[in-house]
């Protein structure tokens, strides 16, 4: 049985950090490794963490490095064959890892996997069944808000929600990891496009259930989620469309970007979301290398039929 190192990034969670491990200590199939990094918590998260009697490694920036960079370090000391990325508020079914086992055995061609998210607050509900990418330049969580049940088998996914991901420790690696420049939010789905356009294929497994707060620690509307989400949003597009896909689409970013810009006033965040789109279009030219640096095995064409174009389905959250 291929070994499993879990991975999980906490800062400040509280009592969410526990109550993961609690969940890791009840699996049908234990983890092989555990990893937690701390990106300089000041709640006391880490001492009630070892409450929970699991086993686990400490690692310690010494400073808050953030999602992406934290998950790449401890990737590279992990001893496992597969990375399981959790989140500190995502807390795994009893058998969570052992659907996971199962599925790379039926799968053992594919290289990463996602978890079926529910809603902790409403576990009849989806919390997200895979990343989706849209043609309007940003990318959400498929399902969000539907009843469970709408899955009702493995799929494909555009890319798996770091929230709770599996990728093989070499795939991972080869891609070159998270990229440490978004720091927080989107870093898997760029993850995933890359591994899209390197030939590469992601898998939804239905049985792989976690439940999920979503932004539990850093706040869905907050000013931090606000920034980095729309920030990085107008990078992951830029980084990874093809160029002849990305001309087109234009019009339809610049329509999203309105739309946006509204609802951000609407809930108080104007200045962080003005913010974003200030420091996310200045800082295209950072990622001007990487549009040539990653071999395209998928052209405009083959990527346009993986993005969601309707509207409607972007508005209700489905995916493909």
């Amino acid at each position: 049985m291929a070994k499993i190192t879990i991975i999980i990034v906490n800062y400040n969670s509280g009592a969410r950090l526990l109550r993961c491990l609690q969940h890791l200590g009840v699996q049908s199939r234990p983890a092989d490794e555990i990893i937690i990094v701390d990106n300089a918590s000041t709640d006391g998260s880490i001492t009630k963490a070892a409450q929970s009697g699991v086993q686990f490694t400490l690692m310690e920036p010494g400073a808050n490095i953030g999602f992406a960079a934290a998950n790449n370090r401890a990737a590279s000391k992990a001893r496992g064959e597969w990375l399981a990325f959790l989140n500190p508020d995502a807390y795994p079914d009893p058998d969570w890892l052992a659907s996971f086992s199962d599925g790379a055995a039926r799968y053992p061609t594919v290289d990463a996997f996602g978890s079926t998210q529910l809603m902790d607050a409403d576990p009849a509900r989806l919390d997200g069944a895979g990343d989706v990418c849209s043609v309007y330049g940003f990318y959400y969580r498929s399902g969000f808000g539907h009843l469970a049940d709408v899955v009702r088998e493995d799929m494909n996914c555009f890319a798996p929600c770091a929230a709770a991901a599996f990728y093989r420790k070499d795939r991972f690696m080869s891609l070159g990891g998270f990229d440490e420049r978004f720091f927080c939010y989107g870093e898997d789905v760029d993850l995933g496009f890359r591994h899209h356009l390197a030939g590469g294929e992601c898998i939804q497994l239905k049985a792989a259930k976690v439940r999920h707060e979503g932004s539990g620690v850093t706040g869905r509307h907050s000013a931090f989620s606000v920034y980095h989400g729309h920030r990085n949003r107008i990078w992951v597009y830029f980084k990874n469309t093809p160029p002849l896909l990305y001309f087109l689409t234009a019009p339809l970013r610049a329509f999203a970007d309105i739309a946006f810009g509204l609802k951000a006033m609407k809930t108080g965040q104007g200045n962080a979301y003005l913010k974003a789109l200030r420091d996310g279009y200045l800082g295209l030219h950072t990622f001007k290398a990487d549009r040539r640096r990653w071999s395209r095995k998928k052209n405009s064409r083959t990527i346009a039929r993986q993005f969601v174009w309707s509207p409607l389905r972007v508005l209700t959250r489905r995916g493909k």
